[in-house]
């Protein structure tokens, strides 16, 4: 933050002389002394906002570009979809991790249930049909807003029964890390 502070003052000295505007005028339109402009803009005074807020306005600026508020980027993942399997895989995580998170959309099956293991947990929540989940010697059917988590190390597979396709949430950490999922937030 205290960086941030530093910059202020140039940042405001550079807009000011990319606007033509002199230390004098800025003053007359601020309300605000010469001599405290000066000095915030050479970095002699703390910028606050009794000061930062006619500045602003005088240079027909948001106050964030005066303090140099970081910009968000856009957090929308823009991934395609890929086949494997039959099965529509759309990856919702960005960068590799340890946590990735899947949107599945998995056509109903008829065929018996080939079961595998592999490092890792996985996290699954369905959204809408239904799954068919084996787990060892578990078989069960998950209907929309029902979640299901597991070791990948235990035999299992999933897929979709009943007429049409079933689209679940799948988030898997390879390391075995494993979801926290909580009611409410904790105080």
């Amino acid at each position: 933050m205290k960086g941030a502070l530093a910059e202020v003052g140039p940042r405001v000295r550079r807009l000011r002389t990319q606007r033509d505007i002199t230390l004098t005028a800025l003053a007359e339109a601020t309300g605000i002394s010469k001599s405290t402009l000066s000095r915030l803009e050479s970095g002699g005074r703390r910028p606050s906002l009794e000061l930062l807020l006619p500045i602003a306005v005088a240079l027909q600026v948001p106050v964030d570009e005066l303090i140099g508020a970081l910009r968000v980027a856009d957090p929308r993942v823009h991934t395609n979809p890929r086949r494997v399997d039959g099965r529509t895989v759309l990856p919702l995580t960005r960068q590799p991790g340890p946590l990735q998170a899947f949107k599945l959309t998995i056509p109903a099956s008829e065929h018996e249930p080939m079961l595998v293991t592999h490092d890792g947990y996985e996290w699954l929540y369905v959204l809408s049909g239904h799954l068919r989940l084996r787990l060892a010697d578990h078989d069960l059917t998950l209907g929309p807003g029902e979640a299901a988590e597991f070791d990948t190390r235990v035999p299992h597979w999933f897929g979709g029964v009943g007429r049409g396709p079933v689209e679940i949430l799948s988030l898997f950490g390879r390391q075995g890390e494993r979801m926290h999922v909580r009611a409410r937030p904790r105080h």
